[in-house]
């Protein structure tokens, strides 16, 4: 087991006039290798919540553990443990400050008392493993892409080697291309890495494709926490809570209702495609 949560609750300044309740009696675990989509609606807590995940934000109730270990206990290495659990933040580009690519990624490494050459090796292969080649490496970083951007930040958490690596948004604001790129790498790095990753995101169709689990989030509570085809046959609960399932999804029923034997609880394009042939067969 990589990360559990047990009773957590967080409330933003308390006992004031400004207090909010972000997190809700959250009881999560999240085992190792997973691939987690977290949703939910702006204010929802999924923000607040992958926040815990590496010890930058404490509970005000309850416990966090990492591999069985409190991280709240006294003594605990907190520095150690968010060189293990990786968190990006939306717009990670806005961290980059660095004179070239390649010292930006070494930065982390070097922090955790690797020797330049050591840090640049961890370095290359992050920048590697995130699709960025050796012509980048001099680059300033702010006269790359938008999405080169955003490769070069997660290339800076990845050189740091952690077990968890948790996105926050990392597609925001890209286009579409950019978007799949992004995703696709990220996908590579858990398939080949075997790295916990936990997917935030808005887009219903991307964690659809992406992930093997999802947990939604709803006024700081968790919602649902069950695969993708699971989660969204609570397609209209989501609506009433501001979500949505895939177009697919929608699709699936609007074919069912006129009669054609379709799996409607298909949620990726592949799945759709796969069952509307199969209904076309079946007519023939």
């Amino acid at each position: 087991m990589s990360i559990k949560l047990e009773h957590v609750n967080y409330i933003y300044s308390p006992e004031t006039a400004y207090e909010i309740h972000a997190l809700r009696d959250v009881n999560l675990e999240i085992g190792q290798g997973e691939f987690i989509g977290l949703i939910g609606h702006t204010g929802s807590g999924k923000s607040t919540l992958v926040q815990h995940l590496n010890g930058l934000v404490k509970a005000t109730d309850g416990h966090v553990y990492f591999h069985g270990e409190d991280i709240y206990a006294h003594g605990y290495d907190m520095k150690k443990l968010r060189s293990r659990v990786g968190l990006v933040f939306q717009y990670p580009e806005h961290q980059l400050f660095e004179v070239d690519v390649l010292s930006d990624v070494c930065f982390g490494p070097k922090n955790q008392g690797l020797s330049r050459e050591e840090a640049e090796e961890r370095a290359k292969e992050a920048l590697q493993m995130v699709g960025l080649s050796e012509e980048f490496y001099k680059q300033s970083p702010f006269e790359l892409s938008g999405g080169q951007k955003r490769r070069a930040a997660i290339a800076g958490v990845l050189a740091m080697e952690p077990e968890v690596l948790i996105l926050d948004e990392p597609t925001a604001g890209l286009d579409p291309k950019g978007r799949d790129e992004i995703l696709d790498q990220i996908s590579a790095l858990h398939r080949e890495k075997k790295i916990t990753i936990v997917l935030v995101s808005h887009s219903m169709e991307d964690v659809a494709k992406y992930v093997g689990r999802i947990v939604v989030m709803n006024q700081g509570e968790v919602m649902y926490d069950d695969t993708p085809r699971e989660v969204f046959r609570h397609y209209k609960e989501l609506e009433e809570v501001g979500l949505a399932a895939p177009q697919v999804t929608y699709m699936m029923h609007a074919l069912k209702e006129k009669g054609f034997a379709v799996d409607e609880d298909a949620t990726t394009i592949e799945e759709a495609r796969d069952t509307i042939l199969k209904s076309l067969r079946g007519r023939l």
